[in-house]
């Protein structure tokens, strides 16, 4: 779904919300505050006009679209987790999470949390 056709894009993750549909708007804030949680030390910012949060690289990104939000770890992750992933409709790098359902904020948790030892993993290190 294109949010803002015609309209100035999102200047950051705030505005990305605050022009969110009004369904989406507590799932997109829950995203973000699970994340935020799962990577301390992560910068938000915007990819591609989506929610985005990075470490050297980008570790997930997500967005709200017409019935569902989705979520955007990347495949290594969708592929880690596909057991838990099996009710939900996933492709290689990105899960869909019902507009109509409660998010699945500890899986969630899990995957950020996967995608941040991922980062370690390359980098040898989190923070600096």
């Amino acid at each position: 779904m294109k949010m803002n056709a015609g309209k100035a894009r999102p200047k950051d993750i705030d505005e990305y919300i605050a022009v969110a549909p009004k369904a989406a708007q507590k799932k997109l804030l829950e995203m973000r505050a699970c994340i935020r949680k799962a990577a301390p030390g992560a910068n938000e910012g915007l990819k591609w006009g989506m929610p985005a949060f990075s470490y050297k690289r980008i570790l997930v990104v997500f967005a709200a679209h017409k019935g569902h939000i989705g979520f955007y770890p990347t495949p290594s992750a969708v592929k880690a987790f596909a057991k838990d992933l099996s009710r939900f409709a996933t492709a290689s790098g990105s899960i869909q999470f019902p507009m109509e359902k409660p998010l699945p904020l500890a899986l969630i948790r899990k995957i950020t949390e996967f995608r941040v030892r991922e980062s370690v993993e390359e980098d040898g290190k989190w923070r600096t």
